[in-house]
């Protein structure tokens, strides 16, 4: 029987994909998305200056030039976007950032984020360990060497904040085969960068449990859609991004998603996450989008996009069906 591929109701075709020319041009930015009324200005003060002289400031990558011959990757077809969730332009998804390790007001991550990135980036090192053939240690030139595809993925903030961006990477499932993890192994665990010489929001708020750490199921890393990120809009992350590296898993919250990370560790035992750990009733270990199951702050039913500032509804597994198969309901 021929193989027949089924259109998800979720993609678009590639003519309405919009050129990062686009993206990055201010004016055009501010004329189609009336960005000032909608409360989602390019900036304020100093930042506001800087983006207006050059708006490839805020998004040139943390790495440099390293790696831009990996640049841009072909985009893989299968994981586009729906009509109805235009892609972010660059500019606006480069300003708007969750990443406390800097601070935690979004809208000056990106600036906070330029000043640890002109001091340059420390030699990135991933140590592998846990349930593993044997521990072993990567560095970026083992990620970058990896066969890279971009792919535009949904993004959902559980503070009912979305976007839409092309992610370029590679499977997360690639990653963990060449771990080697051993078959007791059921959860991967991922840790974030501790740097409070220069990343001051872990010193600023020394409450939090620094290193920020996240965890996956096994089975949910290894899903075609778990994604190892290298890149977004066709170039090397930006640091407010999560340079050099970071995950995208779309059909959870975008917390689930861990930046700058420098450790993985297979397990057999769920481990600890970080939000999950600090505030348990707020926020699940799954913590897979849900428009029925409302976070204590904030309804899940709906959204924000934070490109147009239109509000609309929320889709169970942000609208990537295809996970669906590995829960039966029960997971909080």
């Amino acid at each position: 029987m021929p193989h027949i591929r089924l259109r998800p109701d979720w993609e678009i075709p590639e003519r309405l994909a919009t050129p990062e020319s686009v993206y990055l041009s201010r004016r055009q930015v501010v004329a189609s998305l009336g960005l000032a009324a909608a409360g989602l200005a390019l900036g304020t003060g100093t930042g506001c200056a800087a983006v207006d002289d050059d708006p490839r400031a805020i998004t040139r990558p943390a790495l440099g030039d390293r790696f831009a011959d990996r640049f841009p990757a072909a985009r893989n077809a299968a994981y586009q976007l729906g009509e109805d969730h235009p892609l972010t332009h660059e500019i606006i998804a480069a300003k708007h950032n969750n990443f406390y390790e800097f601070t935690t007001d979004k809208g000056a991550v990106w600036e906070k984020a330029q000043v640890y990135e002109k001091a340059g980036l420390p030699p990135w090192k991933i140590e592998v360990g846990g349930l593993v053939e044997k521990p072993l240690t990567l560095d970026l030139d083992a990620l970058f060497r990896f066969p890279l595809e971009e792919r535009v993925y949904r993004f959902r903030c559980v503070e009912r904040w979305a976007m839409q961006v092309p992610w370029t990477g590679f499977p997360l499932a690639t990653l963990i085969d060449h771990c080697k993890p051993l078959g007791k192994a059921r959860f991967v665990r991922f840790v974030s960068l501790l740097d409070k010489d220069r990343l001051p929001g872990q010193m600023d708020y020394p409450w939090y449990p620094w290193p920020y750490f996240e965890a996956l199921r096994l089975d949910e890393a290894r899903h075609p859609v778990a994604f190892v990120v290298l890149g977004v809009y066709g170039h090397a992350l930006p640091m407010q991004h999560g340079a050099p590296w970071r995950l995208a898993i779309p059909w959870k919250y975008g917390y689930k998603g861990p930046k700058s990370v420098v450790r993985m560790e297979f397990t057999a035992e769920r481990p600890p996450t970080f939000w999950n750990q600090l505030q348990p009733d707020e926020y699940g270990f799954f913590s897979n989008i849900d428009p029925a199951k409302p976070h204590k702050r904030w309804t899940q039913e709906t959204e924000t996009d934070i490109g147009t500032g239109e509000m609309r509804k929320t889709l169970l597994y942000n609208g990537y069906d295809q996970v669906a198969e590995l829960y039966d309901g029960s997971e909080v």
